[in-house]
């Protein structure tokens, strides 16, 4: 292997760092910054490391994590969220305070830019109580950051302010990383900050650092550096020239023709969200997964003019239903109709727009199946064997993966499903399990042989690592989707079973595996196809067109080697054109509060709840995609949808947008008023069009939380604007007064016919409202979202406005307690034995007379309680909640532990004489 970096470069102190602690042997060259050491890339790039494949990493982090795994240190799942935040948060903010200090000679203003992420990291560590970022040692994530803040952090003449916990942090680093500080003095020439001076004057200059993740930065939106950004006079005349030239070349919007089909000289778009399985309903993290997120993002797609197809459908086959159908007494068939319909009424309530919702149990699901089969068959990719499962002899029949649970092999996490861990995210064989337990009746199951058929995965490893290279480096892959399928190639692929012991599912066409299904997992992504061709006849448009066709998948995180591997491997043995994912969009995990969801104990917000609760649609859709979990997992809180629902929506864009929308019938008579630009207006003007763009820029990279963020900034840029001028001042003076209330209230109110456009991906019936009361052309839905983003006057002098009315509702406290008290979350976590149990246990005559008695499936379900009690405690004493909050919650932990010790036959007393009764 061999390391170029080059002097000065501070991104060539992280890796240099990495080579360091690992140890790892690599020849390291210095460059000058000018030389592309990568053939491919159209500018220099360093640090560049050549693999001995001679493939080339270019990405500073993802050196370093190579260089850990090859050292046989792989990166957590914590450890990856670390990189991702430095790459996303740290490094805009540390790129603008070395531009300030060593170019601009403002090292005085550093620790203000800088502040925001040094306090987050500063809080984490002192929260944390370990030495290192993700444990007692150093991790990828220790050496990145410490390595990324070197040159601040070493500089004594940067007043950075206390931040004690990074200081014991850094120093802490200094005596591990000891070898790296004559690398770093090699980079910086021995000059500090100074030695960065060459490399930073070709540097573009940084946008002012804005705080992109909420959560990471513990701070609100509206707490960003709006009004720092410095405007040149160029970007305020284009601006206005941009504006002048309103509506008049703009086409008007086209309602969808169906069938769609693919276009030639346009983008298409083939978007799938993952297919929801049929037996549940989805609860609120399924939806932000998978069906709303795409949902954003065809929206979008169609105002960028691009021609989209989004299809989804229920998933319907396998023992999930099988079961469902049996608890209901009904059919499968009868199961798989009353869930279907229940989806389609949640999706449509959430305003989903599918081009077509369909589902698995048809007739062209078993053809595209089975001919996808016979294919793989025809060209010796499916090997036949005698495999091991678990069968129930309580139930009579072989159990399905995911009706196994038992102790994970890898990590021991005790709730491991029968294929995989949710924990370690290691696939497993149920057999491997330790203390397996049937889900449906919770005996121990046994092992029996059967013959199978499986996908040769390691016949195909070579061609899918060829197309995964080529996917991964020009699709938009989220990170953990691509850390996920890297830890799979890693393992090396092993042959995947394709075939079950069961009765609901596509038959096997195989004459001597007649009385056999698919694997759900070889079956339901097929469905994608199937859906699609229960849409349109010509469907291999869309699925047998790569070269026309981009393919985006939603999907939360489990679902990800699915797609990337199994998938994607089905269709290359079958050697038909297939279409393959260019773009592979998973999240983390949304959770309810501080725990899981929970249909059973009444735990979270399910998809037929939420439109119970009075709450619109657009608000849940709102808050949904304001806390989507893109790179690290994130909660529901009900006291936190209120306060974004108060102060982002009621205050900034609902109060913005009313406030311009009454000035005009007000103050002139319902039409808008004529438009004479001024310096703060055209400043206004190109501060707009900035966050319009970067709103566009993040939502083609499909960054959807992080461009909500550029919708609420122009509002505040707005009412800010409004609040400056205060035209309700000026249209009571003379007419230069007069004049300038109309020009304040003209560019305000097509500012909002702007917000209008921006927010119909995410909350499309108040798009409509806003547009409705302003009465906008219709033309500018398409306008404003071509090219890099046009802000185009919409709403010209003279133009008669509709009925304005306030947008949103305040949600009252006790509305939200109400509704917290109803769905569970916190305080139900100690119910969570009591509704699998008899209500006898509290009462002592009752708890003496079952010390005697042995309870192994209520021993099961304690056990769970109180491992989940337990864990919320830990997490309150981290977040240091209040101390009443605490002990409350130990109390509970200590009855769950109470009623775990009768069920297991012990005395629920710790008192040592007491000892065991006999």
């Amino acid at each position: 292997m061999k390391l170029f970096v080059s002097e000065g470069n501070p991104h060539c102190l992280k890796v240099l760092a990495a080579l360091g602690v690992t140890g790892v042997q690599c020849d390291v060259q210095y460059v000058n910054h000018e030389e592309r050491v990568v053939p491919f890339l159209s500018r220099p790039t360093l640090p560049a490391l050549l693999l001995p494949s001679g493939l080339h990493l270019f990405s500073s982090n993802a050196i370093c994590r190579y260089l850990f795994e090859v050292s046989g240190k792989d990166s957590s799942e914590r450890c990856n969220q670390w990189l991702e935040w430095e790459a996303t948060d740290l490094q805009p903010a540390l790129l603008q305070a070395l531009h300030m200090a060593v170019l601009q000679g403002k090292g005085s203003e550093v620790s203000k830019v800088l502040q925001g992420p040094l306090n987050y990291l500063d809080q984490s560590l002192s929260k944390g109580n370990t030495p290192y970022l993700t444990g007692e040692a150093v991790s990828v994530a220790d050496v990145v950051l410490w390595a990324a803040l070197y040159p601040i952090l070493s500089d004594s003449s940067l007043a950075l302010g206390e931040c004690k916990s990074v200081k014991t942090w850094f120093d802490r680093g200094a005596a591990v990383m000891c070898s790296f500080q004559a690398a770093a003095q090699k980079v910086l020439q021995g000059k500090g900050l100074q030695g960065m001076k060459s490399y930073m004057q070709r540097q573009p200059a940084p946008q002012s650092s804005q705080c992109r993740d909420t959560q990471s930065c513990n701070s609100n939106p509206a707490e960003g550096e709006e009004g720092e950004r410095v405007v040149s006079e160029e970007e305020m005349e284009a601006a206005a020239v941009t504006f002048s030239k309103g509506l008049n070349a703009c086409p008007l919007a086209t309602n969808r023709q169906h069938p769609i089909l693919p276009q030639e000289g346009k983008r298409n778009l083939l978007v799938t969200s993952a297919l929801p399985y049929v037996n549940n309903v989805p609860h609120l993290g399924n939806i932000i997964g998978c069906v709303l997120s795409a949902d954003v993002f065809s929206r979008y797609g169609r105002l960028r003019g691009w021609n989209m197809l989004f299809v989804c459908g229920t998933d319907e086959y396998g023992t999930a239903t099988e079961n469902k159908a049996r608890e209901e007494g009904l059919t499968p068939q009868q199961i798989c109709d009353k869930y279907h319909a229940i989806h389609s009424s949640i999706y449509k309530w959430f305003q989903i727009d599918f081009d077509f919702f369909g589902r698995t149990t048809t007739e062209k699901q078993t053809e595209i199946a089975q001919n996808i089969f016979w294919r793989l068959h025809k060209h010796d990719f499916l090997v036949e064997d005698t495999v091991e499962q678990l069968r129930c002899e309580s139930c009579q029949r072989f159990l399905a993966d995911r009706f196994v649970e038992g102790t994970c092999p890898h990590c021991s996490y005790p709730e491991a499903r029968g294929d995989q861990c949710d924990k370690c995210g290691r696939l497993i064989n149920a057999v491997e399990l330790r203390e397996p337990q049937c889900k449906v009746c919770r005996q121990t199951p046994v092992i029996r042989s059967s013959k199978h058929l499986f996908l040769d995965l390691p016949k195909l490893e070579a061609q899918l690592e060829q197309w995964l290279d080529k996917s991964t480096s020009t699709g938009d892959w989220t990170a953990n989707a691509k850390q996920i399928t890297r830890s799979w190639l890693r393992d090396g692929l092993k042959p995947r079973c394709i075939t079950r012991d069961l009765k609901w599912g596509t038959p096997v066409p195989h004459p001597d595996f007649k009385e056999k299904v698919f694997y759900v997992w070889f079956d339901a992504p097929i469905g994608y196809l199937s859906i699609t061709a229960n849409y349109t006849d010509k469907w291999e448009k869309w699925w047998k067109n790569p070269h026309q066709v981009e393919l985006y998948n939603f999907m939360a995180k489990d679902n990800v080697p699915f797609h990337s591997v199994v998938f994607p491997c089905s269709l290359l043995g079958a050697q038909d054109n297939y279409t393959l994912v260019n773009h592979l969009v998973a999240t983390e995990y949304l959770n309810y509060e501080d725990t899981k969801f929970s249909k059973s104990r009444g735990v979270g917000v399910f998809g037929d709840m939420a439109k119970d609760t009075g709450i619109p649609s657009d608000v849940w859709r709102f808050y949904l995609l304001y806390v989507r979990p893109e790179g690290q997992d994130s909660a529901f809180s009900w006291a936190d949808m209120a306060t974004k629902n108060n102060s982002e929506l009621l205050n900034n864009l609902g109060n913005f947008i009313n406030r311009a929308g009454m000035f005009v019938t007000k103050f002139f008579e319902g039409c808008v008023p004529a438009i004479e630009l001024q310096q703060e207006d055209k400043k206004l003007l190109a501060l707009v069009g900035w966050e319009l763009q970067q709103y566009i820029q993040l939502m083609d990279k499909v960054k959807i939380r992080d461009a909500l963020k550029h919708i609420l900034n122009i509002s505040r840029h707005g009412n800010q604007y409004i609040q400056v001028n205060e035209p309700w001042k000026k249209i009571k003076g003379g007419d230069t007064e007069r004049q300038r209330a109309g020009t304040v209230t003209g560019l305000s109110v097509n500012i909002a016919c702007l917000l209008s456009v921006m927010l119909f991906p995410y909350m499309p019936t108040v798009s409509q409202t806003i547009r409705d009361q302003l009465n906008a052309p219709q033309s500018c839905i398409n306008a404003m979202l071509q090219g890099t983003g046009t802000f185009v006057c919409a709403l010209s002098a003279g133009h008669r406005v509709g009925t304005v009315s306030p947008l949103f509702q305040k949600l009252e406290v006790d509305q939200i307690e109400a509704l917290k008290k109803k769905f569970g979350g916190q305080q139900k976590t100690a119910q969570t034995a009591a509704s699998t149990q008899p209500a006898a246990v509290p009462a002592p005559l009752a708890e003496v007379a079952m010390v005697n008695g042995v309870d192994p499936e209520k021993a099961k379900q304690l056990t769970l309680a109180v491992t989940e009690q337990g864990e919320k405690v830990r997490a309150l004493k981290a977040q240091k909640a209040e101390k009443a909050v605490i002990t409350a919650e130990v109390t509970k932990l200590l009855d769950l532990k109470k009623q775990l010790a009768l069920a297991e036959g012990k005395s629920p007393e710790p008192a040592p004489q007491k000892g065991k009764k006999k």
